[in-house]
């Protein structure tokens, strides 16, 4: 019996021994789960403090650049209105409120239009009418391009003192245009005028024949009726009124040109050769424009001649040009110079005001053609115009 007893005790105390350690071993891995179920936590713990360090830092910048915009939007010469979906307005700045009055906020955008403003002729310009305003301001509006949402931002400009001052420019443009005007009336006129007096001193004469006198006041009498027109066309273009084109047939005009020149050249002892190979070609242009061009170039070559000279007026045609040149056998002019000859104000005589030539190279491109110079020094000098036939060539 004791044997037997001693057996069973003996399996118990292995049993409680393997229990034991079972439990030793279940509470070491419990102990090491439970260092890293810390270790986990604390890491989460670094993490979400890291987290919530990085969101603070975006909020604080969020903050810092929400108040610089703010401060942007408030300091911002123009004014910003931010229109919702139904052209409500939502949010102004200090400037808007300054160019458009108050109230704003809530209200309509089409309300604000109607009410205190007024169209310009100039697109997205306005007049500002506010009763708030004691000065009526112009501005300019600009709006964004529309949202997903319906909404958008409008840019308003006070523009009030760039437009007085592009005024003054206009103005300014205008009276510069006067004066050239005015400059190249007095060289249009100048020829016609002296040739007039020519004919009139004849008339004095008691020498002439009564077909004589006849042909001479006939003669007078064309040159007084080509400056009335002359006149007529300068008072038509300070008035902004255009010049109607007219059919010019190239041979009149050189024969007009011999007429109103050759009584100058007989006073200087010059000779004209007209050399007219236009075989009947004519011109959509202004006559008078291009009439007073070339009488400059025929000036300008009169002043270039020796007495005893010649002076060459050609007229030829081109398959799509018609070319009009002026030649003189004087000195010539140096090839550094010939370019600026075509300058305002620039000139090579005492006397010369510089400005012939730069009218006839204003009115030959305005008519969409060219006009250059071919000189060598004791060689004579040649200025050549080129002109489109047909309207739309290019020269």
């Amino acid at each position: 019996m004791k044997t037997i007893e001693t057996r069973s005790l003996s399996v118990d105390q292995e049993q409680l021994q393997l229990a034991f350690v079972a439990f030793n071993e279940a509470s070491a891995q419990l102990s090491e789960e439970y260092q890293k179920l810390q270790h986990q936590v604390a890491q989460l713990t670094r993490e979400l403090a890291l987290a919530n360090g990085e969101l603070q830092r975006q909020l604080i910048a969020k903050e810092d650049l929400s108040q610089q915009l703010t401060f942007l939007l408030n300091t911002l010469p123009g004014g910003v209105l931010a229109l919702g979906a139904n052209e409500s307005i939502e949010q102004v700045n200090p400037a808007a409120v300054s160019l458009l009055g108050e109230p704003l906020v809530g209200l309509s955008w089409n309300e604000i239009t109607q009410e205190r403003l007024s169209s310009t002729s100039m697109a997205h310009e306005w007049h500002v009418n506010s009763p708030n305003i004691t000065q009526q301001r112009r501005i300019r509006i600009q709006s964004s391009a529309t949202d997903s949402t319906g909404k958008r931002i409008l840019l308003i400009n006070d523009i009030t003192e760039d437009y007085e001052i592009q005024e003054k420019i206009r103005r300014n443009q205008r009276l510069t245009s006067m004066g050239e005007m005015a400059a190249n009336l007095a060289h249009q006129l100048r020829t016609p005028l002296a040739t007039a007096l020519l004919y009139a001193n004849h008339l004095g004469s008691d020498a002439l024949t009564p077909e004589e006198r006849q042909k001479f006041a006939t003669k007078t009498i064309d040159r007084l009726h080509h400056l009335e027109q002359l006149t007529k066309d300068m008072l038509r273009f300070v008035k902004g009124e255009t010049t109607e084109l007219e059919n010019v047939v190239i041979s009149n005009l050189l024969a007009e040109l011999q007429q109103v020149i050759e009584p100058q050249l007989v006073t200087r002892n010059l000779q004209l050769i007209v050399r007219n190979h236009t075989q009947g070609a004519s011109l959509m242009t202004n006559h008078q424009a291009l009439c007073g061009a070339m009488i400059n170039l025929l000036e300008n070559a009169m002043q270039a001649s020796s007495p005893g000279g010649q002076i060459i007026l050609t007229g030829l045609i081109e398959e799509e040009s018609i070319i009009l040149s002026v030649y003189n056998d004087g000195p010539g002019i140096d090839i550094a110079l010939q370019e600026r000859l075509f300058e305002p104000f620039f000139t090579t005589r005492s006397e010369g005001t510089g400005l012939g030539l730069a009218i006839v190279r204003g009115v030959i491109q305005s008519m969409g053609g060219t006009v250059h110079i071919q000189s060598l020094p004791n060689q004579g000098s040649e200025f050549v115009i080129r002109l489109a036939r047909f309207k739309g060539d290019l020269v």
